[in-house]
């Protein structure tokens, strides 16, 4: 696989989490999305900045589930979107 090939995986992955991002602001579910979108607004941050953040949070806690073998966190999820933009720590 070529360096070219990565960075359009990348890429992919990160449009796909973005998009999962924007349907969870859409269905208010969690409501911890909309509060975060809403709290970096505030301290002037712009939307498509915040949407990486919370890509990131949302990439983090999917590598974590399928290293550990377990299912989606959706309390560690909700509290590490409220931390934002602090990002949760690897472990």
């Amino acid at each position: 696989m070529s360096e070219h090939d990565d960075s359009e995986e990348e890429a992919f992955a990160e449009e796909t989490l973005i998009q999962a991002i924007e349907n969870q602001l859409e269905a208010d579910s969690p409501p911890a999305a909309k509060a975060t979108l809403n709290k970096l607004t505030l301290v002037g941050y712009e939307r498509e900045e915040i949407l990486q953040l919370m890509a990131l949070v949302l990439a983090h806690e999917i590598g974590a589930m399928l290293r550990d073998d377990r299912a989606f966190d959706m309390a560690w999820y909700e509290q590490a979107l409220r931390a934002l933009p602090e990002l949760p720590n690897e472990d």
